[in-house]
């Protein structure tokens, strides 16, 4: 554990540090703004994690093509979890998915994603310069709500978007899936409510980076089928 929080104190003081320096970067040119820093950093953080986003979003867009397949082993095989396994697997080799490559880029994004929560959420914001737009002070919770919302509905889309390549074992997890759909959206933004809004933005500008690189990713990928055909 304390190896863990060694770890996750140098990344947070590396995010702090970068963090200041987006904001120098705002003060040098005529705007001291941390909200607009914080944009930045977050947008530095979402197109150096890009790769490994994109390696993700090809996971998923594998599995999704493997849907059908799937779906009709599940139903052939519904009494038996053993057989369907083990086609499952044969599938997967067959068509060259691999169904947990989508997890390691998760992994490996997960300490930058928790060192940056740490960092904004206890940055020692001028209190000259920490208001935002409608917002008084990034370092607070939204007294108008408007993030915990935002950070609620961007959520419900990155769900929304991800859930067409999730792939479901059985009838309960597909119910599970679609339960938190809803679920997760509503949570985020119950916790928002007490996060200081500079943290939310970081939340809200990195779920909206997400869903415009899948979209743009799908977008190519169908122009690229389209022409070719």
């Amino acid at each position: 554990m304390g190896f863990f929080s060694g770890i996750m104190d140098v990344l947070s003081g590396i995010m702090t540090t970068f963090m200041n320096y987006c904001y120098a970067f705002t003060q040098n040119v005529g705007y001291p703004s941390y909200g607009a820093a914080i944009i930045m950093l977050t947008l530095i953080i979402k197109l150096v994690l890009a790769p490994l986003t994109a390696k993700q979003i090809r996971s998923m867009e594998g599995m999704q093509t493997l849907q059908p397949k799937i779906k009709e082993l599940q139903k052939k095989y519904k009494g038996n979890q053993k057989k369907m396994q083990e086609e499952m697997t044969k599938l997967y080799r067959e068509m060259g998915v691999n169904p947990l490559s989508g997890c390691l880029p998760i992994l490996i994004q997960m300490p930058f994603l928790i060192a940056i929560f740490y960092a904004l959420r206890e940055y020692p914001y001028d209190p000259a310069f920490e208001s935002f737009l409608w917002l008084p002070s990034l370092g607070q919770p939204d007294p108008t709500y408007i993030m915990p919302v935002l950070s609620a509905v961007s959520t419900y889309f990155i769900q929304n978007q991800m859930s067409g390549a999730q792939v479901a074992a059985s009838d309960a997890q597909a119910k599970q899936q679609k339960i938190m759909k809803i679920v997760m959206p509503l949570f985020i933004g119950w916790i928002s409510l007490n996060f200081p809004s500079g943290l939310v933005i970081y939340w809200v500008v990195s779920n909206v980076f997400q869903w415009a690189q899948q979209y743009l990713m799908t977008h190519l990928k169908k122009k690229g089928a389209r022409s070719e055909a």
